[in-house]
């Protein structure tokens, strides 16, 4: 089955506008490489505990200060809460990173008959 494209975005024909696509295609496969490869920290406990997570959201390191386990000798799951925040945030940041560029990416392509999509 072929899919029709109305020829009503801003003049472009439809070869341009598979040109534009596959080109955004590229990109994307670009940035996504790009993304998996860099690397996301946060602490929490005021530092007492920091996280690096990479862009498939994988922990990469965890660093726990010396002081860190004296406060928390008597309450573990007070540096396991500090861990889990860390983590979060780390993750969080990542995908809010990895959002915002994919966005840019297809911020421009306007594909008439799919509204929100890009």
């Amino acid at each position: 089955m072929k899919v029709r494209i109305p020829n009503n975005n801003g003049g472009m024909s439809q070869q341009q506008m598979l040109k534009k696509v596959q080109q955004m295609q590229e990109d994307m496969a670009t940035l996504q490489a790009d993304l998996d490869e860099r690397e996301f920290s946060a602490s929490a406990g005021g530092g007492m505990v920091s996280v690096t997570v990479n862009g498939k959201h994988e922990v990469k390191s965890i660093k726990i200060k010396p002081e860190a386990l004296e406060e928390c000798e008597g309450d573990p799951e007070m540096l396991e809460d500090f861990l889990t925040l860390a983590i979060n945030e780390a993750i969080s940041t990542a995908v809010k990173t990895s959002e915002e560029e994919m966005g840019a990416i297809t911020s421009g392509l306007n594909i008439p008959g799919m509204p929100g999509m890009f």
